[in-house]
């Protein structure tokens, strides 16, 4: 897979990229991850990428041309299956999103910034939304980071084991049941027995009753 991210702030997405699970998956030649500098693409003698919005108001919105020109640009040599903006007014992430984008090939990411994006580029160019919450950021990197490790730990050969990213939270739209290592006992606190038994159809049905009890008290409208 290969995901490019148009970024007005490039140096915020060194550090989440180059360390543990996401720095294997391009070790191995999983994924590809390539931060592209908006102010490349601008034209301005100061590399200027924002201006006032039309009509007035507090905020500046990123200029339609560098936005473009940057889109246009990658589009030349990658054939790109959605391109994604971050905005808090996009549908909100979940696993099945994630799922599904997971199996994609080539993704671009644009990240907002300022008061956004200059909505021509959301009307011809956008092909999906997403917000990582109901909250407002400084900008769509870390949103795009977000984004990129939910995705990128999905693709198959990524985890060291497949199978732990089928038991995940919300994959069954459940949340993780209580897990346990060693020692068995600390401080009096035991490890429960079944987990302890050896049955494993035990052991499942505990943790699927575990799931479904944690799932009712912090989350029941998932259920």
């Amino acid at each position: 897979m290969r995901i490019d991210i148009i970024s007005v702030q490039p140096g915020l997405l060194e550090s989440p990229f180059s360390h543990s699970i996401l720095k294997r998956a391009q070790t191995k030649g999983l994924l590809e991850v390539y931060v592209h500098n908006l102010r490349d693409y601008s034209t301005q003698k100061q590399k200027q990428v924002d201006d006032y919005q039309f009509g007035g108001g507090a905020g500046m919105v990123m200029m339609i041309e560098p936005v473009v020109r940057a889109i246009e640009t990658l589009q030349e040599t990658v054939k790109y299956d959605e391109i994604i903006y971050l905005t808090p007014d996009g549908k909100t992430l979940n696993q099945q999103i994630a799922n599904q984008l997971s199996l994609k090939g080539n993704l671009l990411l644009l990240c907002g910034h300022y008061k956004g994006i200059d909505e021509r580029i959301r009307t011809h160019f956008v092909t999906k939304e997403i917000s990582i919450g109901d909250y407002v950021l400084s900008g769509g990197e870390l949103a795009a980071a977000v984004l990129v490790d939910t995705i990128g730990r999905l693709i198959p050969g990524v985890l060291n084991d497949e199978t732990s990213a089928l038991l995940d939270s919300f994959q069954d739209n459940l949340l993780a049941p209580p897990v346990y290592t060693r020692p068995e006992e600390f401080r009096g606190w035991r490890v429960p027995d079944v987990l302890l038994s050896g049955d494993h159809k035990k052991i499942d049905n505990w943790r699927h009753d575990q799931a479904v009890e944690r799932t009712k008290e912090r989350r029941p409208d998932l259920l």
